[in-house]
């Protein structure tokens, strides 16, 4: 199986916290990419963070300070640390995995905020 599975999603109210984790069956190594997007109801899918193939740590702006990627080499897992949710951060996230850029998908999980 190549493709990941994201794990973590809900329904919070504006101000709380989510912890997303998108498990990952191919070697770390060869996942030089890894990154998080997510899709709202009627707009397009957009990206929120991503370690790039080239080794940096890339943020949405509407993200920044709020949202962060990390991942565990060891469990082969990638997380979205995200706080001070929002309404507006309502959407299904997507984790992507590759070893140049986002070519395997995951399913999705869905977060929607509350106000």
């Amino acid at each position: 199986q190549v493709q990941p599975v994201e794990s973590g999603g809900g329904l919070v109210q504006a101000g709380g916290s989510l912890r997303l984790s998108c498990a990952t069956r191919r070697g770390i190594f060869r996942n030089n990419y890894m990154g998080w997007y997510r899709q709202a109801p009627g707009k397009e899918r957009e990206l929120v963070a991503q370690f790039t193939s080239g080794g940096t740590t890339e943020y949405a702006d509407f993200v920044k300070g709020r949202f962060t990627i990390s991942r565990d080499n060891v469990q082969r897992t990638l997380y979205l640390q995200m706080n001070s949710l929002k309404p507006e951060d309502t959407a299904v996230y997507y984790c992507s995995v590759g070893p140049l850029g986002p070519n395997y998908w995951g399913q999705g999980t869905q977060v929607t905020v509350s106000s």
